[in-house]
Parts: structure tokens; sequence; C-alpha cells
């Protein structure tokens, strides 16, 4: 798990457009950057419509939202337009930024054990260096959480 205070690892991937997207072109600006395990799946959904919900506050505290999974760009592609998220959706098939943010962890559902990645959300600063970090969190309550934190860390 990455740390508070570390430097978040610079990475480029394609958005659902097929657009290439680097951290590094938020510099200046606050990131929530969350890593999810799949398109389309119940909790997954949930989360991306939470912070589809919430993506006005978001962009009214100049804070940008990304979403990372290993799903294609054709996959993020029907899952934007079928849920109408508003904010970026990053695919990782070669797992480039979700083994650098430490997050492609052993899971075990029902007893069987797997590798998958580990709902995360980093917040990332304007200079790129990690402010905040939620391991585990929930789908239902991760974006009101993220704003309940920026809203207490801009008091």
């Amino acid at each position: 798990m990455l740390e508070v205070g570390m430097k978040a690892p610079e990475f480029t991937l394609n958005d659902k457009d097929g657009q290439a997207v680097s951290l590094s072109d938020f510099k200046g600006k606050k990131v929530v950057l969350y890593f999810y395990p799949k398109d389309s799946t119940p909790g997954c959904t949930r989360q991306a419509c939470a912070f589809a919900g919430a993506y006005d506050v978001y962009k009214e505290m100049g804070v940008e939202v990304i979403g990372i999974s290993k799903d294609s760009m054709k996959s993020h592609q029907n899952f934007a337009n079928k849920y109408e998220l508003p904010f970026i959706l990053l695919s990782d098939p070669e797992l480039q930024a979700i083994q650098a943010y430490d997050v492609w962890k052993e899971k075990k559902l029902y007893g069987k054990v797997s590798m998958g990645v580990v709902r995360t959300t980093y917040v990332i600063d304007e200079e790129g260096v990690i402010e905040h970090v939620m391991p585990k969190v929930k789908p239902d309550t991760n974006a009101e959480d993220v704003l309940a934190y920026l809203n207490q860390a801009n008091a």
C-alpha cells in the first residue's frame, strides 16, 4: 500500500475513447484516483454512480475524479454511456497503474483464492503527492467519504 507523503506513481493509460491520459496532465489540480474491480458489476456500478452523482461538487472544488480498472476501453465506453458517467475512466489491462499503486492483491471469495483489484481510493495533491489513502473502501459510501475528507481538509 502506498502511503501519505509518497510521490504518486506516474502513469499513462487510455481512456474510454482511446485518448492517452497521464497523471502529470493534472499537475496543479487535486485528483481522486479510485481503483475498482470490474465495469458493470453491482458494487462497481453503485460506486461509479455515486461519484457521478457528486461530480458537480468535485468540479466546484477543482478536483478531478479518475476511475481505473483492468477492463477494456470498449467496456469502459459501454459502462460510461449506460450510466452517464461524466468523469475519466482509464483502462489498465497490463496492470501498469494497478500494480504501481499496489492494489493488485490476493482475494478470497467463497473459499477460492484469486488475484484481483482491491477497491482503493487515493487523493493526490496538486504537486502529485499522495495526500490521503482509503484502502478497502465501500462502494456505496466511497464518493461521500472522499467529499467529507476534502471538506475537512479544506476547512
